[in-house]
This record gives C-alpha cells, sequence and structure tokens, in this order.
C-alpha cells in the first residue's frame, strides 16, 4: 500500500469494497444459472461451504491479525443467521421467481439498510450528501418493485424475497463491523462454518435434491469468490473506512452482476427497471464523492488490531520496529491534528 492511498482512506476503504462488489456482483447471476433446480437450503450450503474453504485458506498469523475473542461468538453466531442462511436462502428462492436483471439491482438497497443500521449503531457520520445518496437508492428500488409488479404475482414475490435478502446482508455488514479488526479469514471462516451447517441441516429435514457433481462444484467455486474472498475484502474496507459507506461502494455490485445477467441473455429488462437502475448509479456515485476532513480530537485508546506505522496514527515505538502491517495490543495517547478522515477505528467522534 503506497503512502499516497494512506493519505485517502475513502479510496483505499473504496478499492478494496470494490473489489468486493465485483467478486459478489457476478456470483448473483451465477447462483441463478447453476442453482435452477435446486432447493434454496441446498444452494445456501455449497455457496458457504465454497466460503469457508477460503477462510480456512486465508487465516494470518498470531502477530499479523488479531485473533477473534470469546465474547465474539455471539456476534458471529448473530452475522451466521442473518447472512449466511437467512440472506442465501431468501437470494436462492427469489432468484428462481424473477429476473436476474431486476434481482441483481434491487441488491442495491442493500447499501441503505447497512447505512442506517451503522448510523444507528455506530453513530456513523452521515451528512445531507450521504442521505440524498440513499434516497435516490430507496427511489431506484421503488421503481424496480414497481416495474416487476407489472409483470406477475410470482415476479413481483421473487422480487421481495430478494429484498428480504438485502435487509438480512444489511445487518449483517453492520454485525460484521465490530469484528473488521479481527483476522478477516477467521471471520470468513467461523461466519460460513455455522451457515453452511446450518443450511445442510435445513436442506437435509426438508428434503432438498440434491446437486450433480458439476453443479455442486460450480456452487462452490462461486461461493469461494462471491461469498468468501468478497466477505474478506468487505471486512477489509469496513475496517478502512466505515460499515456504511462500504455499503454504499458494494452498491456497485448489482450493477456488475445485472451486466452479466443481460451478457448471459436476460431480456427482461424494461425503461422502468433501466430508470431505477440510473437512480441507484446516481446515489452510488453521489456517496463515492463525499470528502470530508476537519480538525479533530483523539482520545486515549486501548486495543488491539493489524496496523502500520506510517499512518499518523500509530507512533509507539518498537525494538525492532516492523516492517509493514502487524498486531499487538498498544495504546493511543489524546492528540489533535488534521487530515481526511472516514469513520474507521479510530475515528468515531461526533459532529
Amino acid at each position: 500500500m503506497t503512502r499516497s492511498l494512506l493519505r485517502l482512506p475513502a479510496l483505499r476503504g473504496g478499492l478494496l469494497a470494490l473489489l468486493a462488489a465485483a467478486l459478489f456482483g457476478v456470483s448473483t447471476p451465477l447462483v441463478q444459472h447453476f442453482g435452477a433446480g435446486l432447493g434454496a437450503f441446498t444452494t445456501a450450503a455449497l455457496l458457504y461451504a465454497g466460503a469457508a474453504a477460503v477462510g480456512a485458506l486465508s487465516r494470518q498469523r498470531v502477530e499479523r491479525e488479531a485473533r477473534m475473542v470469546r465474547s465474539d461468538l455471539p456476534r458471529l453466531v448473530s452475522m451466521a443467521a442473518f447472512g449466511a442462511v437467512l440472506g442465501p436462502v431468501a437470494m436462492a428462492w427469489g432468484l428462481q421467481h424473477t429476473s436476474g436483471t431486476g434481482a441483481s439491482l434491487m441488491l442495491t438497497l442493500e447499501a441503505l439498510f447497512t447505512a442506517l443500521l451503522a448510523r444507528y449503531l455506530y453513530r456513523e457520520t452521515m451528512d445531507r450528501r450521504v442521505w440524498a445518496a440513499m434516497l435516490l437508492l430507496l427511489a431506484g428500488g421503488i421503481a424496480l418493485v414497481l416495474d416487476q409488479g407489472r409483470a406477475g404475482g410470482s415476479q413481483l414475490l421473487g422480487l421481495l424475497a430478494v429484498l428480504l435478502a438485502t435487509a438480512a446482508w444489511g445487518a449483517d455488514n453492520t454485525l460484521s463491523r465490530a469484528l473488521a479488526e479481527r483476522d478477516p479469514g477467521q471471520v470468513v471462516l467461523g461466519k460460513a462454518v455455522l451457515g453452511a451447517g446450518a443450511t445442510t441441516a435445513l436442506a437435509l429435514a426438508f428434503g432438498d435434491p440434491l446437486p450433480t457433481l458439476g453443479t455442486a462444484l460450480a456452487l462452490l467455486a462461486v461461493g469461494a469468490t462471491g461469498y468468501g474472498l468478497s466477505l474478506r475484502f468487505y471486512l477489509l474496507a469496513q475496517r478502512a473506512f466505515g460499515a456504511a459507506r462500504t455499503g454504499s461502494v458494494f452498491a456497485f455490485a448489482p450493477f456488475i452482476g445485472a451486466g452479466l445477467a443481460i451478457a448471459l441473455g436476460d431480456r427482461s429488462g424494461s425503461w422502468a427497471m433501466a430508470a431505477g437502475g440510473g437512480l441507484m448509479m446516481l446515489g452510488v456515485t453521489l456517496h463515492l464523492a463525499e470528502s470530508h476532513g476537519h480538525a479533530h480530537d483523539h482520545e486515549a485508546l486501548d486495543h488491539e488490531h493489524a496496523h502500520r506505522h506510517d499512518d499518523g496514527h500509530h507512533d509507539h515505538a518498537h525494538d525492532p520496529m516492523p516492517a509493514g502491517s502487524h498486531s499487538h495490543r498498544h495504546v493511543h495517547e489524546p492528540m489533535q491534528h488534521v487530515h481526511p478522515h472516514v469513520p474507521d477505528a479510530h475515528h468515531r467522534h461526533e459532529h
């Protein structure tokens, strides 16, 4: 990571969120394609089994990333319930009953749910620009619902199921903010194992049909990239610039998914759908244009997380000084300074 990026936290976090968005956006039409004919529980179980493999392979050494602790378990279980059970099951069912393009665009509302919950739970800063962006996302979502409602009851029910998935993932995103300073590989592994275990049990209980080997391997691969790697980048983005902003940049994912759905042959688009997508794109762009910097105070803080010594906030001594990112418990002395900042672990002040 270069010094120029370190001085631009919104850019650093935005690039990580865009990587997460690209991986997840591509996964939506692929889940619709490969999950056709499968039960929603089986589809979700395979996706998170793939994500668990990524989590297991990407765990870091204890001196590089902070470990999860026992007190994190209730939050991790809640994340799995919302994000690895309710969210993917509702998404898998919805994708079987509505268009891939409409479902992909509806996912933009995940940013709205995430931002509102981040504001309520973490008091993250949201100025008029951010609120305007959220209203544009909401208007675009309403346009999509009205458009799919004209297409018939089944299409509308499918889209409402996708809406439920976005709300579940919004809750998951907000819950995960408190674990963003932990080893992301460990968080991905824990959430994915819990989610895969629960959905496998539900698939067996409800008698979901078994997938073919080819379908199972395809969904495992989609889960590894679109749910495992995507979540890893998402957590790193939350660490860089907070839950609300990560959610808004992540709102680019639906446009990537909609584009792929069209490339795969989905011709269900309409002028109303295009208008809804345009409103959502405008909302995302408005939010990304935010710039925030002023004199602010840092209170004394004692915590553990991965950090560097060239970011202007970590000036404690080492002998010898480690190169690059490392993790250990450390203390921040009170200070005041001016620089562009976002609601990361060191900038939770009120405005």
